[in-house]
């Protein structure tokens, strides 16, 4: 019975992202290989006559990935992914800290039209967190693939400045903050967030002995 209702839900998940919220074609693959992935997880682990035990997911959340969504949607505009279902399952399946899998239904999204600047934005961000915070070569493609889609778009300068600050490349993420702060208007919602967290950056950098590079 067990073993049936795992189907049944795979099933009914399945039917509700292509039919439902209408995921083009495309897509059905990399949906139909998350599920089967979870089917095959539990049958290899899953045991239903086990107590409970809450246990920490398998891929790590770096940070909080509901806030991370929120300030993307801020900066992009709050209509940035109006009737996008890629972008909005692929946001449900980062919330829940699986990366890789939102990654695999993003690409759906920007093969299916390459300058969707929005999809490739979200695409770097769970890719960095996929990667426990580092950016990496797929990721910085990724976020120059959103910059390239959306120039006016604050969010790939943004991100990618903080991934590169994450993984340590200082120096870059502050040139690049500081760039972005230079073109933002002085009414812009997220200028005084830009602000502070480079003023973080620089207390850091100065914490380490290094000299900022002047304003």
């Amino acid at each position: 019975m067990s073993w049936l209702l795992v189907l049944l839900l795979a099933a009914v998940a399945f039917v509700l992202l292509a039919f439902v919220l209408k995921v083009p074609r495309r897509g059905w693959e990399a949906i139909g290989a998350a599920l089967l992935l979870g089917i095959a997880g539990y049958g290899l682990q899953g045991n239903p006559d086990m107590p409970g035990a809450p246990k920490a997911p398998a891929e790590t959340i770096a940070g909080d990935p509901a806030s991370l969504i929120k300030e993307r949607k801020a900066l992009s505009g709050s209509g940035a992914i109006a009737g996008d279902n890629w972008v909005v399952i692929a946001d449900g399946l980062a919330r829940n800290g699986q990366y890789a899998n939102a990654a695999a239904i993003l690409l759906g999204a920007v093969e299916k039209d390459p300058r969707n600047g929005e999809a490739w934005l979200a695409m770097g961000n769970a890719l960095v967190s996929h990667a426990d915070g580092q950016l990496t070569p797929a990721s910085l493609y990724a976020f120059r693939q959103a910059a390239e889609a959306a120039p006016d778009n604050p969010g790939p300068p943004f991100f990618l400045g903080l991934a590169l600050a994450q993984s340590g490349r200082l120096g870059e993420a502050r040139e690049l903050w500081s760039r972005l702060l230079e073109s933002t208007p002085p009414d812009a919602p997220w200028r005084s967030d830009l602000e502070m967290r480079l003023a973080r950056l620089d207390q850091f950098i100065a914490a380490q002995g290094q000299i900022p590079p002047s304003q």
